[in-house]
């Protein structure tokens, strides 16, 4: 009706509704005919004015005309006659390509007007044998091996002809030959397909090539062919051929498949080695070009994927056959049939919905309890409708089918929101069809905080280090422990654990910001007092119950260079200078005075070093810097005044450094005092050196080399023996003292440096010095007592002891 509405409008016809209802109303029965192809033009179909009952004499007066429906303008009326006739020739394969079309129908409509009435009249163009065979290609080549055996089929390309029914391809023949034949086999629709039929066993040293005529004959009458020439080459022995695992296998193929989708992956093996076992693959030419159009094959590896977009409806089921050929120097092939059936496509989606759900949840719930219940379905049917629901492996959930189609998820291992606060969890339905289709919904799971964390410090132990005099109330360091709790279970308050050291409690020492951990000094510290504190702090969060950890704090007070030297030898009273008396004729390298200076700081604030800070002759004397010995680098000469001053400094190794001064008066007299080698634990006596001239150094030096070594060696022996002292006589190496206290060289008396320097100390105060036990860690530890005429005087006397401290 939306038709003859059209062209109603396009002729310039204008209808009310009842007309056109009217006009409608006028249409009789289709009027069928039917003509063959390629009539000429101006050829009689018939005469529609007798066969439709109508006047001739009017059909010019009622305008009658022809309208082809969806058609080119084949026929025409004669409006004299009434005849329908053939305007244009008509080549039925052009009109209707479609081989499958059995019927091909021109659609006419005839109008007539005063009164209008309209025929509908079907023209069938009947089919005539006009077409010959032909073969898509005019020559094939084939390659059989001389070891191919009797009665092995060989596809061949087949004849195609446009006409249809009696006058399409109905057989083929064969030129003669002796080796070969043909079988004749008959698609499902209807195509004639030969196969060439080894009928003898083929010998390439006899015949090395066949030619072969293929023949092509259609049922029409007059019949017509179409040939192709067959080249066969027979090749060398390559006696194994590649198998498929299956000779004919049927696949499914789901319709809409993405382009490029793999269909099947192709296996066939050959026995053969090296070339002769390499496959390719290729369709055989039993395969129609639209199979070919639709699916691509890999000639590697045997890949069939989709080519063009596979419509269910356009055709339900492909037939191809695939040549598995090896790489041999005679290439040998297998075949394989595949039928691809077509099937429906999945297109319902699954559904999900969430029924119940619960956050937030406490971290600490148990084992198996249920946060959610989903239900599922899909509007599939068969695997199509089957529905599997997951969620992410990765989450410490699992699901559980409570009835069918409705799941439950539960809690599958235990919960940490310190690691992971809150999940997003995916339900993912997915149905079984093919290709599966799936559906998601996504829910946000909270977790809330339980004190289960205790503090952590970020070290288990800590040293502090205190510089000695500090300010009190000066910030030490800041000991902030970390909860990953929340809230109140991460708010912490700091402690100091109680703890005595000689009665004073750790708190009346140091203080901490129970906020946020810093700590403080409460006293100034002196390193030679104290030197370390060890105690333990407490981090407590406020949870209910609280948790808590403590950490130890080391503190190391750090001596700081706050002590001046002080010189103990010689000794000399405050402000006051050292009056020391040598002689002249002193030797070089002789010992003049040893300064020695204590320092209570640390062992490396209070080493001592000593320097000349003023000396009036530098190659007269020399200061050793490390044990302060000043020693005569030449001898006196009647240049040298009689009178020297020498000022000598001793300096710590503190930054910045102290340093104390000792002023030491030399006179030069020609006389020598008497003195005593033996540094005893006995009281010494004094007496004054013979004086001695030049003249006898001289003669004294000029005495035999084996009676001094004997008289050296008796001096050492007599120096190292304790006993009461005696006159001795003149010694070069000895030192007077305006005290009269006789010293002799550090080299006779001790190897212990400070013992010796302390010895030589406290001998200038007229006290004898005795050697007590050293408790375990001192350093030294020695009495003077004052000096008496005998040993029974240091019992009596009230003794003073010099420690010096760890």
């Amino acid at each position: 009706m939306a038709h003859r509405n059209r062209l109603l409008h396009r002729r310039g016809y204008v209808f009310d509704f009842l007309f056109i209802s009217a006009l409608m109303s006028t249409v009789i029965a289709v009027t069928h005919y039917s003509v063959p192809e390629e009539l000429e033009e101006g050829s009689v179909v018939a005469n529609l004015a007798t066969d439709l009952r109508l006047d001739v004499k009017t059909l010019k007066e009622r305008k009658m005309r022809i309208d082809v429906v969806a058609n080119k303008k084949y026929l025409d009326i004669n409006k004299d006659t009434g005849e329908l006739f053939i305007l244009e020739t008509i080549d039925r394969e052009f009109l209707c390509p479609l081989k499958t079309t059995i019927y091909c129908v021109l659609k006419l409509d005839a109008t007539i007007e005063n009164p209008i009435r309209m025929f509908n009249i079907e023209v069938e163009i009947t089919d005539i044998n006009d077409n010959a065979p032909h073969f898509r290609r005019g020559t094939m080549h084939l390659d059989i091996s001389e070891s191919s055996p009797v009665g092995e089929r060989f596809s061949l390309n087949h004849a195609a002809d446009p006409d249809v029914g009696a006058n399409s391809v109905k057989n083929y023949h064969l030129s003669s030959s002796e080796h070969f034949s043909i079988e004749i086999q008959t698609g499902r629709d209807g195509t004639k397909f030969a196969d060439l039929i080894l009928r003898k066993a083929l010998d390439r040293e006899q015949q090395a090539v066949h030619n072969l005529i293929l023949t092509a004959v259609d049922g029409g009458v007059p019949t017509r062919t179409g040939t192709a020439s067959i080249i066969v080459r027979v090749l060398d022995v390559n006696d194994n051929a590649p198998s498929f695992d299956k000779d004919h296998d049927v696949i499914d193929v789901t319709e809409n498949s993405p382009t490029g989708s793999l269909v099947i992956k192709l296996n066939a093996t050959d026995l053969d080695e090296g070339s002769n076992s390499e496959i390719m693959y290729s369709y055989s030419l039993y395969t129609s070009e639209r199979t070919q159009q639709m699916f691509t094959l890999n000639p590697d590896n045997g890949e069939i994927r989709v080519k063009e977009m596979i419509n269910y409806e356009d055709l339900k089921l492909y037939e191809m056959e695939v040549i598995a050929s090896d790489k041999g120097p005679n290439s040998l092939s297998g075949q394989c049939k595949l039928t691809i059936q077509v099937t429906d496509m999945n297109d319902n989606h699954p559904e999900i919905s969430i029924k119940s759900f619960q956050s937030p949840i406490k971290e600490d719930e148990s084992i198996d309890t249920v946060i959610a219940v989903v239900s599922v379905s899909d509007k599939d049917s068969g695997d199509n409708g089957v529905v599997d629901v997951r969620i992410p492996d990765n989450m410490p959930f699992k699901l559980r089918e409570s009835s069918e189609h409705y799941y439950e998820l539960v809690v599958s291992e235990p919960l940490d929101r310190e690691k992971v606060p809150e999940y997003d969890i995916t339900f993912t339905v997915t149905d079984r069809g093919s290709p599966p289709l799936s559906d998601n919904e996504t829910m946000t799971l909270e977790l809330l905080d339980v004190n289960d964390n205790v503090p952590q410090f970020p070290q288990s132990f800590y040293t502090i280090r205190v510089m000695e005099n500090n300010a009190p109330g000066a910030l030490l360091s800041s000991l902030s422990a970390f909860d990953p709790d929340l809230h109140e279970n991460q708010y912490l308050v700091y402690f100091i654990l109680e703890k005595e050291i000689a009665n004073t409690s750790m708190s009346m020492l140091f203080s901490i910001n129970p906020e946020n951990g810093n700590l403080y000094a409460l006293k100034t510290f002196d390193y030679e007092i104290e030197k370390e504190f060890l105690f333990h702090i407490e981090a407590r969060d406020s949870g209910s119950p609280p948790l808590s950890s403590n950490v130890t704090v080391h503190i190391i007070i750090v001596d700081q260079n706050d002590n001046i030297p002080v010189i103990v030898s010689p000794w000399r009273a405050h402000g006051s200078v050292v009056e020391e008396k040598i002689p002249r004729s002193t030797d070089k390298g002789s010992l003049v005075a040893k300064v020695i200076a204590l320092d209570v700081d640390s062992v490396h604030n209070s080493r001592i070093t000593y320097q000349f800070l003023r000396v009036p002759d530098a190659t007269l004397f020399s200061l050793d810097q490390y044990n302060g010995e000043i020693r005569t680098m030449r001898m006196f000469s009647y240049r040298d005044p009689r009178h020297l001053q020498l000022v000598v400094v001793a300096k710590d190794n503190g930054e910045p450094a102290l340093s104390a001064t000792v002023t030491i008066k030399l006179s030069t007299v020609e006389t020598a005092v008497k003195a005593y080698s033996d540094m005893t634990e006995v009281p010494l006596q004094y007496d004054i050196f013979s004086d001695l001239n030049l003249y006898l150094v001289i003669g004294l030096g000029s005495v035999s080399f084996l009676l001094l070594i004997t008289i050296l060696v008796t001096i050492v022996l007599k120096c190292q023996k304790p006993k009461a002292s005696k006159a001795a006589p003149p010694c070069r190496n000895s030192v007077i003292s305006e005290r009269n206290s006789t010293i002799a060289d550090s080299t006779l008396v001790s190897n212990d440096a400070y013992w010796y320097s302390l010895f030589l100390a406290e001998t200038r105060k007229g006290k004898l010095v005795v050697r007590q036990p050293v408790p375990k860690g001192s350093r030294y530890i020695v009495s003077s007592i004052p000096r008496g005429t005998g040993l029974t005087d240091t019992s009596d006397s009230a003794a003073s002891t010099l420690q010096y401290p760890k």
